[in-house]
């Protein structure tokens, strides 16, 4: 224990000390405030800029940012740095004297290689306002070095947000331009945004945000070197190229190291376990706006520019997959019903009976003992007050089992009485679900060889089937996505047709960021 005298001893000493490293970092801001027109003068040896001040210039910087507002693509972030520290120009005296400037010129000069316009980024303007520092001629005086210096520091930090956004981020995010998007997608904040004013080493950092996935680095040399897909024009090739480049940009990619992955327009599913596929399967998706192909990345109209999804297509999602349902009841959505189950029902008054519907009164949620007494002729969309569900059986539209996952779309996978979609080569036939070709098999690749496996196995083969709930342990990841190019396992280039045109809607909002065709 410390004795009082001591304490207070110690206290004191820890006073002065913190004082003491107050002072010095307060001495040396000053210092290097101080000292801006010695830096300036050394590597320009223009006159000048001898007398340059830090205080001086925050006031005309203060200005220039007002007036370039409009110009910036974060102005409150960018502002909102300088004025938390002091409007020092770090672009300027930190990255300019050694080289870095010049550097993150040409890295922006090749980023045509991902299928980008280098001119967002303005080099060239960064380059004149570079030049403009070291020539006597430009700069006559010290105000005129201050707005030059301004000028100049906007420019870096702005196209280096944006170069880096770009790279890391993707330029669109797709949540804004799709309706039926619901992948979580890292987007750039402040704090990823406010590390271009903190960088030691410039290469290291710009070659630290290239994109470096192997399915990127594929896509990207197919790019660069005019790749031409069998069947497909030259420019077609390269507009699919660049949308899923901009798509593998997006951080939406699974981490975890086991998941179940939807790729909609292969109508394909896979189970991925470390890196790898362990099992396959074809897939049935929802009906697509684009299911005859008639619009292509080179061949569309206007109307297919902005998202309009057919109200059967499957959305994008990513959740987990927490159970599933054994000879599952089928809640039939009021939209199925009334576009087709009471048209079904009007036209034959067993129909309901030899599917195995049951029909409720939705007012009172009461059984109806006799469906074939209703006239369905009079039933419309307007007044029904029916609701129907689908009791387990052969005929159940869900089939034999349900794979469940929380969303908001409603959507699972299931199994299918109707196999012979599977043998389609274009397989957007549902009503927004996903069908399984092969939901054993998925079954047991999630329940492994396990009593709950075996029971699914059993319960599945039952005559007189009755819903089963089961609950998956541990819970399994699943994302349904849309890619239409990809390079498979051999290095080989897939691609796919745009049966949702989500590609079209895509490549419109990326075409202004894009080098010129």
């Amino acid at each position: 224990m410390i004795a009082p005298r001591n304490a207070k001893k110690c206290a004191g000493l820890i006073l002065a000390f913190v004082l003491g490293c107050l002072l010095l970092t307060y001495q040396g801001c000053k210092n290097k405030r101080a000292e801006m027109g010695k830096v300036l003068y050394k590597h320009t040896h223009n006159p000048a800029l001898k007398d340059a001040n830090m205080d001086e210039f925050a006031v005309v910087f203060k200005r220039v940012l007002a007036e370039n507002r409009d110009k910036m693509s974060n102005p409150d972030l960018v502002i909102n740095y300088y004025d938390q520290n002091d409007y020092e120009p770090v672009f300027v005296m930190d990255h300019l004297w050694n080289g870095d400037l010049a550097t993150i010129i040409s890295y922006y000069k090749r980023a045509d290689e991902h299928g980008l316009d280098s001119e967002m980024f303005h080099p060239g303007q960064i380059n004149a306002l570079m030049g403009k520092l070291y020539s006597k001629d430009a700069i006559k005086t010290t105000r005129q070095a201050y707005y030059s210096i301004a000028k100049l520091e906007i420019a870096a930090a702005n196209s280096l947000i944006n170069y880096s956004n770009d790279l890391q981020f993707g330029l669109v995010s797709p949540k804004k331009i799709f309706s039926r998007y619901f992948i979580k997608t890292i987007r750039p904040d402040s704090t990823s945004m406010t590390r271009v004013f903190a960088i030691d080493n410039m290469k290291a950092y710009l070659d630290s945000i290239q994109p470096k996935d192997p399915a990127y680095l594929a896509l990207q040399k197919a790019y660069k070197d005019g790749f031409v897909a069998p069947k497909m024009s030259k420019e077609e090739t390269r507009r699919i190229l660049l949308v899923n480049l901009e798509r593998l940009r997006w951080k939406n990619k699974p981490a975890e190291t086991r998941y179940v992955y939807v790729n909609i327009p292969d109508f394909h599913l896979d189970v991925i376990d470390s890196g790898r596929s362990v099992l396959g399967m074809k897939v049935c998706v929802g009906e697509g706006r684009n299911k005859q192909y008639l619009n292509s990345l080179e061949n569309y109209n206007d109307t297919c520019k902005i998202d309009n999804p057919n109200p059967h297509e499957t959305p994008l999602l990513n959740s987990v997959i927490h159970s599933v349902e054994v000879n599952p009841i089928w809640n039939i959505p009021h939209s199925i019903a009334t576009k087709e189950i009471i048209v079904e029902a009007a036209k034959d008054p067993y129909y309901l009976a030899n599917k195995g519907i049951n029909v409720y009164d939705e007012r009172t949620d009461k059984l109806i003992e006799d469906p074939e007494t209703i006239d369905w002729s009079k039933v419309t969309k307007e007044n029904c007050i029916y609701a129907f569900k689908q009791q387990p059986g052969e005929d159940n539209s869900l089939g034999k089992i349900k794979f469940l996952f929380d969303n908001q779309s409603s959507v699972y996978l299931h199994d299918t009485p109707s196999k012979g979609a599977f043998w389609y080569a274009m397989r957007a036939v549902s009503h927004g679900c996903v069908r399984l070709e092969k939901p054993l098999d998925l079954a047991h690749t999630l329940f492994s060889d396990t009593v709950k496996y075996n029971l699914i196995a059993k319960d599945m083969q039952k005559d007189d089937p009755t819903p089963t709930d089961i609950a998956l342990r541990p819970k399994t990841p699943v994302y349904i996505t849309y890619v239409t190019c990809w390079a498979d396992k051999g290095g080989q280039l897939q691609f796919r047709k745009d049966v949702y045109g989500l590609d079209i809607v895509l490549y419109d909002y990326l075409k202004k960021y894009m080098p010129a065709e």
